[in-house]
């Protein structure tokens, strides 16, 4: 069995983040988000994988390599453009050896046992299974209707209407068959496209696999910062602070993640912040959930405040809150 990691995407939720790293490459308690995608998938059984690759490339390249110290064979499928859900995984096919084979989102973590889920999908006749958990927020994620012979039936938009709904954790069982009717290199999408086509016109090509499993999914930098604190186990007030990072003595941290070649300076005090280097936080600088950047990456018309050689950027929606 083989496995697609899709890391190609341009990661927007999680700007400016993106602007250094590609998603996947963002660290999390000392690991890439790639990284424990993939140790996942080896301690599945699963030895060979390809990336896709677009945004930021070298930075997942330079962290996962050919994979072997990971114990993996991993390779790499170049979309240029960016090609979706759909799309990219069709552009792979031809370096993906089995059939069916293992699809999983690079922006999500959950620990689902992928022997049965297999099994059942090779016996239900599907083309493509996907893994899916009690919808945990209607009106943020969109949701997913089973009949009784758990065929997906409909795709839901989030908000009312996805009450009772299941939601997709991004972990797919999928056939060949379903994606090689596609074009190579044309741009298109699964949930939104493909698989939304077969459920209204062939029942049962598309299945789900229902589990009750915490997932971690790093979409915004809200996200990242929550799922970087909980794998450190840090939600006591503690902080992530990654090797190659200096944070001088003085200095205050609470719940804030320090990307490694940062620097803190003496007095600052930073709560609910994220810290991607390389930079220098000035001394005595105060920021409560606040992204704080390089100044060479902030845009005209960002929401940021730029001084001393950073970007203060606000964590959610409003002025980053910064003394």
């Amino acid at each position: 069995m083989h496995a697609l990691l899709l890391t190609a995407g341009l990661g927007t939720r999680l700007d400016p983040l993106t602007r250094l790293v590609a998603k996947a490459a963002a660290p999390l308690a000392g690991r890439t988000l790639a990284e424990r995608a993939l140790t996942w998938v080896r301690r599945e059984g699963i030895r060979d994988v390809v990336l896709n690759l677009h945004h930021k490339p070298e930075t997942i390249t330079g962290a996962i390599g050919d994979g072997a110290h990971l114990d993996l064979r991993v390779r790499y499928s170049w979309e240029q453009p960016v090609l979706g859900s759909a799309g990219g995984p069709r552009h792979a096919l031809d370096l993906v050896e089995s059939d069916p084979f293992v699809i999983v989102n690079g922006d999500t973590l959950c620990d689902v046992a992928l022997a049965p889920m297999i099994k059942a999908h090779k016996r239900s006749g599907a083309q493509a299974t996907l893994a899916l958990v009690p919808n945990p927020s209607p009106d943020f994620y969109n949701g997913v209707r089973l009949d009784d012979k758990h065929r997906i039936v409909e795709f839901v938009p989030a908000g009312p209407d996805a009450a009772g709904t299941f939601h997709f954790i991004g972990i797919q069982v999928v056939s060949k068959s379903i994606l090689e009717p596609l074009a190579d290199g044309v741009p298109a999408e699964s949930v939104k496209g493909l698989y939304r086509d077969f459920v209204r016109t062939t029942p049962g090509v598309v299945r789900g696999w229902p589990l009750t499993l915490p997932f971690v999914d790093i979409g915004t930098a809200e996200d990242y910062l929550r799922a970087a604190l909980a794998i450190a186990a840090g939600e006591d007030g503690g902080s992530t602070v990654e090797a190659g990072a200096k944070v001088d003595p003085s200095a205050r941290l609470t719940r804030t993640v320090v990307w490694a070649d940062a620097r803190i300076g003496a007095g600052a005090d930073l709560e609910d912040c994220i810290v991607a280097g390389p930079l220098t936080v000035p001394a005595g600088l105060r920021a409560r959930r606040t992204m704080i950047l390089p100044a060479a990456l902030a845009r005209p018309g960002d929401p940021a405040d730029v001084r001393d050689g950073v970007a203060l950027f606000p964590l959610a929606p409003g002025p980053a809150q910064v003394d």
